[in-house]
């Protein structure tokens, strides 16, 4: 009972004589530095939005040109030519301003409009140049000198030290290409495939499309690119991942790995405790866009939309089509351990929890011998199953009550984290060590992970770790950004001490970590038994060899002038070919 009376912020008792209040200084302190730490958070937000906002110039820009306009209002040389005097003329209640004041705000108001003209003509004259695409074609190793002309002015107009979203505005919008390209492009990339009788089928099918339904279909795109900057990513998420109704593990969601040969600690909560403050920290500079921008080349500026939806997002299930939750803000994780749901909160005192104090909370939990509820050990199953079944359960058995409760608390969470209780990882003296981490990253024992979260933090009892990341939201580099951040903040930054444990003190007046409350009908836990044997076919249907080829690397292919990923792909094809004497549709079409 001791943590529920340091929640209780006051206390009241009604007396004959009155009331009595009593108030508890550490839980109204508490609200005091939560309510600072939000303002704080707003400000940077809006300064960021405004640097962003104005960009590639700055604030201070705007000054020096409206110093530069009230200066020549003190000399001979009229810099507006002409316009400072039209605008002193039209200003309305001019009557009731002397002279100089009328000219002073004349000049700021033209120096501001001509700040605004110089923006907006520094952020076109950039997405005019990077309309270009040349730079992809070229070969690797080579560059001619109109790309190399093309990047100098790339870097002289991308402006000093951009924030997260300073390129947005000056990306160009995705063309619409023409339908001959399109098709003569789709025969090209068939034709190893077919043989000459297929072949000419699919030629007979394509004509058929441009001569009948292709210009209809075309203006339709055309006019949706006219109010979207991107025609085909909405699309794209909802046909090609949100309306799937198979399972989503396995089939869509990914993995990453931990570092094979460094393990910082093996103990598991602090390694999950730096980890989880690691990211915290990555969530706080990408919520106030303080991260540098990803660029191509390391000029190049890439979309930055997709890392909007990093934390705090889960996909909702539906009958017909999932939709993707993205929420703001949110300050408390789920835990997952041996069949519990434990919620964890992660501020105290308007700031992050320290690494020490998540190794406690973590702790706690992994101290915990309580027995899962009836229907829980497996709960999570439902997001590994199909996905018609588990949008029925979520409406019938999650709707209402401290069912819905549970539920919202898990997907409200900013993550979700597993503390996984078979250590995992890379050893050499193990043959399939490898293939048996991969396969616990991909699904695990088909309930221990919630793979509707954004990403799924898996943390093993010998202190290694790994990411299990749901598809539809982003793409895999927007979580390896991520996860490189992450680890080398671990690493390099955070630290252990010599026995293991997290840095820093601890405060162990934190409240206990709380058990999600649950109460799963015996309909539901039929569901959710099906669902565990659906997933558990696919789980074991996966046949998975990794190999640790250290031969060479990237660097070494490059220097051949050849995409790294084009040779893992032609390689792929070549293996698929001597073993079956085909290709692989999928293989080549990523590689194309």
């Amino acid at each position: 009972m001791a943590e529920a009376h340091q929640a209780v912020g006051f206390q009241f008792t009604v007396r004959p004589d009155g009331v009595e209040l009593k108030l508890s200084q550490e839980v109204i302190k508490n609200i005091y530095l939560s309510g600072l730490t939000a303002w704080k958070k707003k400000a940077i937000q809006f300064k960021n939005s405004v640097l962003t906002g104005v960009y590639p110039a700055s604030p201070s820009s705007w000054l020096i040109v409206v110093i530069a306009m009230m200066s020549s209002l003190y000399t001979s040389i009229d810099l507006s030519l002409g316009m400072i005097d039209a605008i002193k003329e039209n200003l309305p209640h001019r009557g009731y301003m002397s002279a100089q004041t009328r000219a002073v705000l004349s000049a700021i108001l033209f120096g501001t409009g001509l700040w605004l003209f110089l923006i907006y003509l520094l952020r076109y004259t950039l997405k005019a140049l990077l309309s270009y695409h040349g730079w992809i074609f070229e070969s690797h190793g080579k560059m001619s000198s109109s790309t190399k002309l093309w990047l100098y002015l790339v870097k002289m107009f991308s402006g000093r030290r951009p924030l997260l979203y300073s390129f947005q505005a000056s990306l160009p919008r995705l063309p619409v290409p023409c339908v001959d390209d399109t098709i003569r492009r789709y025969l090209e990339s068939v034709r190893p495939l077919l043989d000459d009788e297929q072949y000419s089928q699919m030629e007979t099918l394509a004509n058929d499309f441009r001569e009948n339904k292709a210009s209809q279909l075309q203006r339709y795109l055309i006019l949706k690119s006219w109010w979207a900057t991107n025609y085909v990513s909405d699309w794209w998420e909802e046909y090609i991942y949100l309306r799937g109704r198979g399972p989503i593990m396995v089939n869509s969601n990914f993995y990453i790995m931990d570092l094979l040969y460094i393990t910082p600690t093996h103990r598991q909560a602090a390694r999950a405790g730096n980890i989880v403050h690691a990211m915290l920290q990555y969530r706080r500079k990408l919520e106030r866009g303080e991260h540098a921008p990803l660029r191509a080349l390391g000029t190049v500026p890439m979309c930055s939309t997709q890392m909007e939806r990093m934390f705090n997002t889960t996909r909702i299930p539906g009958i017909e089509t999932d939709v993707v939750q993205h929420l703001t803000d949110r300050k408390h994780l789920v835990v997952y351990h041996k069949g519990r749901f434990f919620q964890v909160w992660l501020y105290t005192g308007g700031r992050h929890l320290l690494p020490s104090e998540l190794e406690m909370q973590f702790q706690r939990i992994l101290n915990d011998t309580s027995e899962p509820q009836p229907g829980e050990l497996k709960l999570a199953a439902l997001t590994a199953g199909n996905r018609v079944p588990w949008a029925r359960a979520r409406l019938k058995h999650f709707s209402h009550g401290g069912n819905k409760t549970s539920l919202d608390a898990i997907e409200s969470a900013a993550f979700f984290l597993t503390l996984d209780d078979e250590p995992q990882g890379y050893d050499p003296v193990r043959k399939n060590s490898l293939d048996s981490y991969a396969k616990s990253l991909l699904h695990g024992k088909c309930y221990d992970r919630w793979f509707d979260k954004s990403f799924t933090l898996i943390s093993y009892p010998n202190g290694k770790m790994g990411v299990n990341v749901e598809h539809s939201w982003a793409d895999a580099p927007i979580v390896g950004h991520m996860w490189e951040y992450v680890l080398a903040t671990d690493c390099l930054h955070l630290g252990y001490t010599e026995e293991g444990h997290c840095k820093g003190d601890v405060n162990r007046g934190l409240p206990y970590p709380t058990r999600l409350q649950w109460q799963i009908s015996k309909e539901c836990q039929d569901v959710i038994e099906e669902s565990c044997l659906s997933a558990k076919k696919i789980a074991d249907d996966v046949d998975f060899h990794g190999l640790l080829f250290t031969e060479f690397g990237k660097g070494l292919i490059k220097k051949c002038r050849t995409s790294p990923d084009a040779f893992i792909q032609l390689a792929l094809q070549l293996a698929q070919f001597r073993v079956g004497l085909t290709f692989s549709l999928n293989k080549l079409f990523v590689f194309l």
